[in-house]
């Protein structure tokens, strides 16, 4: 049988081919702009994901103004035959591109030669599919409800993700395959009133617009016509019954399971071809090797199929069926008369478009770093030269930089503007480009920032803000049996949302239920009475009985260890407080020039945080200040320029860490960023000998070293620094005690700056406001994707399908076995599993050195999959590794699989985490829960989130004192924070230290219906998620806010959600003044102050003396109220009044005469 090559060489008709020389750097890019000034439809077949990623990015750039006409075919990244679907932005860029190409505009098209393989949809489909909506337009809601379900969009609750939509009255949120953002369509009556854009994550509205198209969800039908097409199809290729495959009996049901975009040719009589969306003038541009790159994806279908064939449940369709064959892939190709690009190996390697771009380095060691760049820009012979960062921030900066070194460069804003003749021989200006150029027509140059410092500058995609309180929001949902917290009767159990008509009201109550059937029911406006509770395992929440001096007792113990937690943070603020400082400063041409290095833009917590450290460590006042962020967030980037500014003041760092692996992985990376500095980095480690850390001692004694890494023997007391300003210490809670005392001790001497993956709870943050510094990093790096995990049983033909995925787009992998008496033969069972792929070990016991090779190893990707310990739990940090497989994962604490997972998922491809278990009848109910939890909690920045509780314990414990988690789990965090927050309030600002009880907040009673109607909103968890909200508003114009958003979701409010905002407003009025609780019933009221309540006397006295009639002193902290009014708005009126009187602040208003003729006294 011949080979594909073969097949593919002998399919061809020898038409003439062009040949193009070996194109360096960014000239490929160019030359192919060029190009397209003569020809309207162009495809450029790209060598690898990597190379399309670098000419997407080029190409737009070089044609400007045309930019437009560049699209994408994306790969799916998964496996062909693969059980898992593409992540739904992929598949929306891939139909949002076959759309274009059904158009006769000009485009140029780049993919991989994969996606030439692949079947597509009939090019009738797309557009005969998508339908657009207008302003104006008349539709019938019900008509387009089912016209979004046949085009493949999922009817949701809350629109969050591309193809889902929903319906809530006179407003419909849908979000297009294709579209950068979700829409909002206003109905009035039957017409499309108006259209605007909205984030998916506040569900605020950003913008309007006029129209929209709505393209298919999916890259085939989903109607009833397609799945009968589709059975049919079925039935024609595979053998036996049908019923026998769930993926037959799953579409049948109308139902997609994962992985059927390799079904796709059966929903269709005749599927397409790329070639039948490309016009008969398109020209193709493809690597020289392109025949090569084909047939080695052939190879590996059918190489796929071969494993997967013997699933009967999931018989996979022939290559045949759902690739094209290679021989008319070959013939159209060629016959189009293909423009070969040559690589820089062969007999066109020789350059003759552009040369190749030359390094400019930068020496900060020398007097005049510059002085590279500065001869080639003072070269009278040399062309036009271009300076491109990588973003317009990067470009200013750069350009100052070199103005300080009498280079000038002239800025502009395109490649067209640098072009034109008014623009001088030296320009500089913000590009995606990360390859420069030397090009011979036109005679230009282009010099990156790589070219400058030498690393690569990773792209900046679409930049997405995350706000970790709106991750917290957005799972912040109680279940039935969650356990919650009521400020006056303890610790209870969500018993769900239940409608209540009492006195005639209609009104929604919480249901909590405590110990000996006691039951608790809670109305929607008091939901800030209760909290959620975080303290330990919800399964073991102490649970209080109604009545009982069990609550009584928790909390007074509660705040007589808040008491002394806050005395001794006052203490230790103080003694730094006492001790001067120093100030650091860097050059300000030095620090650009390190910041310059950064591979990416900062995100805005990482650059908040970096001027945070900045700003203390420029302050005479000792800096202790800890930055929280989850994995991979950017922490280490900030102790970078804390220790750059430091040592280029004169004075030694010390970065401590908890492992030496850790350890080791730091001082690569320090490292690499101080190359070009005259700063010396050191480790004191195990896996070396005891002479040379002797002699490393030594010279750190002596002052000769800048900046020292290390585990804990860098806190021995035998090692004294001779200038030591600085320490860096990461993940502090994984110290021992006697490390802990030793650290403590530090920070009366040192500046202190802690990194900590830990969640550090905002609460507790702003608790500790001005007594321990704190930097949050809470938003992921742009282009970060949530890590997929599923929970699985172990299987052999899973593992090896999740290891090819990720080898075949050139990833790695982590195999996490927690057993080192076993790990050598597991090691030996995957290699025989898995020829593909090469395997070592790494563990905490092997010899010395060994662990640091294999770690050093696998960073660099000498070999695919690393079989480990939880070793690579301590922060080792390998971008290229997007698959962790945890055997036994039910062994695992959630914090522990949180922070395992978070070694993948570090680039912007989708990230997978396999926990394999065994069988699931044989692992523990909490084992389940752990595992249940971990797999739904896949948002970025999860660490943050409440289902990872006992991580914020932790976190607690962090900074307060493990003594403190004891009385945390006992009363709940939520409660002990506010106990802090007292103390610390009332040790600062009084003489005495008697902890003072923590005041309710205010309950307001007009026995008025005020809820959010099911009508309005009918998801019970989306109403609950909102009476949260409107509860956490302060004051009047965060309500006023809240309302907006709102009506823009939802529509204008019923009347009964206009007197919960009215009612709320009151409260929180209330709660300012010092008002346990208001209530103006049907027949008498009563007003009830908190103790220490600060009531104007003058005010509080009109009541009493003007209307004695109505008001009376019942108890000290009590005013009863004699008047009967049976309209529930005139209640409200009544104690809005009452408000009013009592705030000095507001204008005093007589009492409402229409109260007194409507009432009885």
């Amino acid at each position: 049988m011949p080979s594909s090559s073969a097949v593919l060489s002998a399919s061809e008709e020898k038409t003439p081919t062009v040949r193009w020389s070996h194109s360096p750097g960014s000239a490929l890019a160019l030359r192919v702009a060029r190009l397209t000034e003569t020809r309207s439809h162009t495809v450029v077949v790209a060598s690898s994901a990597r190379e399309l990623d670098l000419l997407v990015d080029e190409l737009r750039f070089f044609l400007a103004d045309n930019a437009n006409q560049v699209c994408t075919l994306p790969g799916w990244e998964c496996l062909p035959y693969d059980r898992y679907s593409p992540h739904p932005e992929i598949t929306s860029r891939r139909i949002q591109t076959l759309e274009r190409l059904c158009r006769a505009d000009p485009f140029i098209l780049l993919l991989c030669a994969e996606q030439i393989l692949f079947r597509l949809p009939a090019k009738g489909f797309i557009s005969g599919s998508s339908f657009n909506l207008s302003c104006g337009t008349t539709i019938d809601p019900i008509g387009l409800r089912d016209r979004l379900s046949d085009a493949g969009y999922l009817g949701v609750s809350q629109v969050v993700s591309e193809g889902e939509y929903a319906i809530r009255g006179g407003i419909i949120d849908v979000f297009p395959m294709g579209a950068d953002s979700p829409f909002r369509l206003d109905l009035f009556g039957d017409e499309i009133e108006k259209i605007r854009l909205f984030d998916p994550e506040t569900q605020k509205s950003t913008g309007e617009t006029s129209a929209l198209s709505v393209l298919p969800a999916r890259e085939f039908p989903t109607d009833q016509a397609a799945i009968e097409q589709f059975r049919k199809s079925y039935r024609h290729f595979f053998s036996g019954d049908p019923q026998s495959s769930i993926i037959y009996r799953e579409v049948s049901q109308g139902r997609l399971p994962a992985g059927i975009e390799f079904y796709l040719p059966l929903f269709f009589d005749s599927p397409g071809t790329i070639f039948d969306y490309l016009p008969e003038d398109t020209q193709w541009i493809a690597p020289q090797s392109w025949r090569d790159q084909i047939s080695s994806e052939w190879a590996g279908v059918n190489d796929r199929f071969e494993h997967t064939s013997l699933d009967p449940e999931r018989p996979p369709l022939s290559p045949e069926v759902l690739c094209l064959d290679l021989g008319i892939v070959a013939k159209t190709i060629s016959q189009s008369g293909v423009v070969e690009a040559a690589g820089p190996s062969g007999e066109l390697s020789k350059p003759d478009f552009a040369g190749s771009p030359p390094s400019y380095p930068v020496d900060h060691k020398s007097s005049a770093p510059f002085s590279a760049l500065t001869e080639r820009l003072n070269d009278p012979s040399r062309p036009k030269v271009l300076l491109s960062a990588e973003t317009s921030g990067r470009a200013r900066a750069l350009r100052e930089l070199l103005a300080g070194h009498d280079l000038h460069l002239e800025e502009v804003n395109s490649w067209s503007e640098f072009l034109r003749d008014g623009i001088g021989r030296s320009g500089i200006t913000a590009s995606p480009l990360d390859r420069g150029l030397v090009a011979f027509e036109p005679s230009v140059e282009i010099i990156v920032e790589s070219q400058l410092y030498g690393e690569r500058v990773h792209q900046r995609r679409k930049e997405r803000v995350q706000d970790p309180d709106a991750i917290i929001r957005s799972i912040a949902e109680l279940h039935d049996g969650d356990p919650v917290v009521h400020l006056d009767h303890g610790i209870g159990r969500f018993g769900g949302l239940q409608w209540l008509d009492i006195n005639g009201q209609k009104n929604e109550f919480l249901i909590i239920r405590y110990l000996d059937d006691g039951k608790l029911y809670v109305p929607v406006l008091n939901i800030n009475t209760l909290s959620r509770y975080i303290g330990g395992a919800p399964e073991s929440a102490p649970l209080h009985r109604m009545g009982s001096d069990q609550w009584r007792k928790a909390k007074t113990r509660a705040e007589k260890r808040a008491h002394d937690a806050a005395a001794e943070l006052l203490k230790t603020q103080a003694l730094r407080t006492l001790r001067p400082g120093r100030v650091y400063s860097a050059p300000q041409d030095e620090y650009m020039g390190f910041r310059a290095g950064f591979s990416y833009d900062e995100t805005p917590d990482q650059e908040r945080a970096i001027e945070e450290v900045l700003s203390d460590l420029g302050a005479p006042t000792p800096m202790d200040r800890l930055v929280c962020g989850d994995v991979g967030f950017g922490k280490t980037e900030v102790a970078l320029r804390a220790a750059f500014v430091v040592a280029q003041s004169g004075h030694q760092v010390a970065i401590l860490t908890p492992t030496t692996l850790l350890a080791n992985q730091h001082y690569d990376v320090f490292s690499e960023r101080f190359a070009d500095y005259p700063v010396r980095i050191e480790i004191l480690s195990r896996f070396k000998t005891p002479a040379a850390n002797s002699a490393l001692v030594k010279e750190i004694q002596e002052g000769k070293v800048d900046v020292v890494i290390g585990t804990h023997r860098l806190l021995q007391h035998d090692l004294d620094f001779q200038r030591l300003g600085l320490a860096i210490i990461d993940e502090e809670h994984r110290f021992g005690v006697r490390q802990k005392e030793r650290l403590k001790q530090l920070r009366e001497e040192v500046d202190v700056l802690t990194l900590t993956a830990t969640p550090i709870p905002r609460t507790l943050n702003i608790a500790l406001a001005g007594l321990r510094s704190i930097s949050l990093i809470g938003s992921p790096p742009p282009g970060r994707v949530a890590i997929k995990t599923t929970v699985n049983r172990y299987s052999n033909h899973l593992i090896r399908e999740a290891c090819l995925r990720e080898l075949h787009r050139g990833g790695q992998v982590y195999f996490l076995h927690n057993d080192v008496s076993t790990i050598e033969r597991v090691a030996a069972d995957l290699r025989e599993l898995i020829p593909e792929g090469s395997i070592e070990i790494g563990h905490g016991q092997m010899p010395k050195g060994g662990l640091e090779a294999v770690m050093r190893d696998f960073y660099h990707q000498r070999f695919d999959i690393l079989v480990c310990s939880t070793i690579i739990e301590s922060g080792i940090d390998v971008p290229t590794a997007n698959t962790i497989i945890m055997n036994r994962a039910d062994k695992f604490g959630l914090a522990q699989l949180h922070q395992l997972r978070g070694r993948v998922g570090r680039s912007r491809h989708q990230a997978f985490a396999f926990l394999l278990v065994p069988d699931p009848d044989f692992i523990s109910e909490s084992a389940k829960r752990r595992l249940n939890a971990i797999e739904n909690l896949t948002e970025l920045g999860a660490g943050f989130t409440l289902a990872n509780h006992d991580l914020e314990i932790r976190g607690a414990g962090e900074l307060l004192g493990e003594g403190q988690s004891g009385i945390i789990e006992e009363i709940g965090f939520s409660m002990y924070t506010d106990f802090l927050n007292r103390a610390i309030r009332d040790l600062s600002g009084r003489s005495d230290s008697a902890p003072v009880s923590r005041p309710s907040p205010s309950e307001v009673d007009t026995e008025a219906s005020a809820y959010i109607p099911e009508t309005f909103i009918p998801d019970v968890h989306a109403r609950l998620m909102l009476y949260q909200r409107i509860s956490d508003c302060e004051d009047e114009a965060a309500l006023y806010e809240l309302k907006l958003e709102i009506i823009d979701r939802f529509g204008l409010l019923p009347s009964e959600t206009k007197m919960l905002f009215y009612l709320s407003a009151l409260r929180a009025k209330s709660s300012a003044l010092g008002i346990k609780q208001l209530r103006c019933g049907a027949r008498t009221g009563r007003v009830v102050f908190h103790p220490d309540a600060q009531i104007s006397p003058e005010r509080f006295s009109i009541l009493l003396t003007q209307y004695r009639a109505i008001f009376s002193m019942k108890s000290p902290v009590e005013l009863a109220i004699r008047l009967a009014l049976q309209n529930a708005e005139q209640r409200a009126t009544l104690a809005e009044w009452i408000l009013n009187v009592l705030d000095e602040h507001v204008a005093l208003l007589p009492f409402p005469q229409e109260l007194l003729r409507d009432s009885t006294l």
